[in-house]
């Protein structure tokens, strides 16, 4: 492996070869080498990973490198909260940490995508000691599929939060916050990452937090044991600080044998994927883009469903309204059987985008 120098940024690269090695006198390489050469530079650039590829790889790292920074935050215990719109929508030291390291890792490795992060915040020089470089090597050396394999960086958008579930993170509710970060193309959910800062937490001192799931339509989800709710049980999971009517006659609408209410959208699909759940139900405009993108990713990649209140699915341009504005209903399995038992006062007060 070597070293490309890109301005003041160093960056890995498999496939770099440096050529000031091989800018000898052209007499002193015979025919023979050359050819190698020119077979050699040629495979090289034919197996080179696909450019989604080499995005997750990194974001899979910068996640990682997201939920270390959450982490510290907390222990410091200098939270630094702000109240944005309200005692339910908070933001932390952590959430602007993490998004500056999540955005400027990336846009300093790619810098031709689009990234668009929750935290509205100030143009400002990064620290260094932010700056995540580094790729997961396993999913380099994965195959890309066919539809995404000839994907320009331009073409892409990535959806962040850098922190999904801020007002549990500030309650001690440690087990429903994620990182999240989702990846668009065409308007579609693509790819998607969660790294869980506190992933074990739970077993007390001496325990290794964290875990990163991530998973991509089409090739698979990795990170965790897929596990299903036994058909004849309906476990809606649902939000805990955010309910109103007609989220509680939606749930109720489902006839469910068991209610959960935690905090974060990447929360509750984990809890689909791993059989706590049967169904995600929000009937509220609450939720954004960057809540779904990475989740609906995972959820796709193992045959699971998101989509409004009304079954469409949300669309992830760079350009689209970021409130998911017709609510969310996401399922592993079964996604009719849910969409049909919405009732209808309840699509007639979410319209779809």
């Amino acid at each position: 492996l070597g070293y490309a120098q890109n301005g003041d940024i160093q960056y890995k690269s498999r496939y770099f070869l440096n050529s000031k090695f091989y800018q000898k006198d052209s007499s002193g390489l015979n025919l023979l080498m050359q050819n190698a050469l020119q077979a050699h530079l040629l495979q090289n650039t034919m197996s080179s990973p696909a450019v989604l590829m080499r995005l997750v790889a990194s974001a899979y790292c910068v996640a990682e490198k997201a939920g270390a920074i959450v982490r510290k935050v907390l222990h410091s215990g200098e939270l630094d909260i702000v109240v944005k719109t309200g005692a339910n929508d908070l933001q932390t030291l952590a959430d602007r940490l993490a998004q500056q390291s999540i955005c400027a890792s990336l846009s300093r490795l790619y810098p031709k995508i689009t990234i668009i992060g929750e935290e509205d915040l100030a143009a400002e020089e990064v620290q260094e000691d932010l700056i995540e470089s580094r790729q997961a090597e396993d999913i380099l050396t994965k195959s890309c599929p066919g539809e995404y394999s000839e994907l320009k960086e331009e073409e892409l958008v990535v959806w962040v939060d850098p922190l999904d579930g801020t007002k549990e993170y500030t309650e001690g509710l440690l087990d429903n916050v994620t990182v999240l970060i989702g990846i668009a193309y065409a308007g579609r959910a693509i790819a998607g990452i969660i790294n869980q800062p506190f992933y074990n937490y739970q077993l007390g001192p001496g325990a290794v937090l964290g875990r990163t799931l991530w998973g991509m339509p089409g090739m698979g989800a990795f990170g965790f044991q897929l596990k299903e709710v036994p058909g004849d049980r309906r476990i809606i999971t649902t939000t805990r600080s955010h309910s109103n009517k007609l989220v509680t006659d939606c749930v109720n609408a489902m006839e469910p044998h068991e209610v959960l209410r935690v905090g974060g959208a990447g929360n509750k699909i984990i809890q689909l994927i791993e059989g706590k759940a049967s169904a995600y139900v929000f009937a509220s405009p609450g939720c954004k883009k960057w809540d779904t993108c990475a989740p609906e990713a995972i959820l796709h990649a193992v045959g699971g469903k998101l989509t409004d209140m009304h079954g469409n699915p949300y669309r992830y341009d760079a350009n689209v309204k970021h409130m998911n504005s017709a609510g969310v209903l996401a399922t592993l399995r079964n996604h009719d059987y849910y969409l049909q038992r919405v009732p209808q006062s309840v699509q007639q007060n979410l319209k779809s985008d």
